[in-house]
Order: C-alpha cells, then structure tokens, then sequence
C-alpha cells in the first residue's frame, strides 16, 4: 500500500485528469466524474492518526532521510512541549518496546500494515503487548531530548517493516497525519 502522501498525489492527478478540458466538451459535464473518481481513489479504511501530544505542538525540528542509510540526518521529528506533558497513541496498535535505549526512556508501538512509530524521551505508562488505541496515554514526555530548544522536546519517529534488502524504511511521521482534507471546488464556468 503507498504512503498517505503518495495516494494524495494520486489523487490529486487523477483529478486534474478528470476535470482538464477535453476538445469540444462542455467543462460542467465533467466535474461530477472528478467528484466520483476521488471519492473511488481515496481509500475509506486508512488508518486515522493525530498528533501524539495535545494541545498541537510545534514541530522544532522536522524529518531529514538522508540519502544513503549510512549518512547522516534526522529519521523522525522534533515537537516541542513541556516536561512531564502526557503523549497519546496517535493511532491503534500494540506496545512492542517500553524501556530505556542508551540511557533514554523509548516507547514503541506497532500499528497495521507493518508500521512502527516510535517515542523519545518517553517514561513508560504501558507495558510490552498491551493493544492501545488512539488518543490512550503512553507515557509522560521526559526534558534532555539532545538539541532540543524548547523545555522539552517529543522525537516522534516512524518506519515501515523492512524491506527486500533486509532494511527498515523510515518515514515522516507528519506524512500519517491528515493535516488538510482534500476539497474540491467547481471551475469557473467558461
């Protein structure tokens, strides 16, 4: 299945397909096919995600994949918010990592279709297996996320299961979350 990014683009092509006029053809005819054709495109069970601290935080930092894996870059993002502040599960799924990675409290969760997003620094309030749901808590954010400007900083990473060549693929977590609906809106008449 292509990222949600990718299916908007999608989309958005199809679209501009279906409503680009054709020779000869009167253009109010063919918007209410555009209409029908990203109704079909959209698929309907996507997963729904939000942001995994409330109020919406500032995103200090965003997701940098460098080119190759062995270089460096930022495989997640950085928001901002205040020391001992709740993060929530931004999607269902079930707790696959709750503990300490390099001296840093880590949450990890595993969501459908071979996605795993990740939580740092995190002090657990969940344990390995449990199934969450969206919205649930997680934990409480923890202050020393390194370069962090803020009070305290959530890294919020996400990868896919690996790939053919045995690798995980990282992507932006921003990507999961449905910042805008699609709208469609009627041409000018011509």
């Amino acid at each position: 299945m292509a990222p949600p990014l990718v299916r908007a683009l999608l989309c958005t092509a199809v679209v501009a397909l279906a409503v680009a006029p054709v020779a000869g053809a009167a253009p109010s005819r063919a918007w209410p096919s555009a209409v029908v054709a990203a109704e079909q495109v959209t698929p309907a069970a996507e997963p729904h995600f939000d942001w995994p601290l409330r109020p919406r935080p500032t995103v200090l930092r965003r997701f940098d994949n460098p080119e190759y894996d062995w270089l460096p870059g930022h495989r997640g993002v950085d928001l901002g918010a205040a020391p001992g502040s709740p993060v929530l599960a931004p999607g269902d799924g079930i707790v696959v990592f709750a503990g300490t990675v390099a001296g840093k409290p880590v949450v990890s969760l595993r969501h459908e279709g071979g996605l795993r997003t990740t939580y740092e620094p995190v002090e657990p309030s969940v344990t390995v297996g449990a199934r969450i749901t969206r919205g649930s808590p997680i934990g409480t954010l923890a202050p020393g996320h390194e370069g962090c400007p803020a009070p305290a900083c959530l890294h919020w990473g996400a990868r896919r299961d690996p790939t053919i060549r045995n690798r995980p693929q990282y992507v932006d977590p921003l990507g999961l979350l449905r910042l805008a609906p699609l709208r469609l809106k009627p041409l000018p008449a011509r």
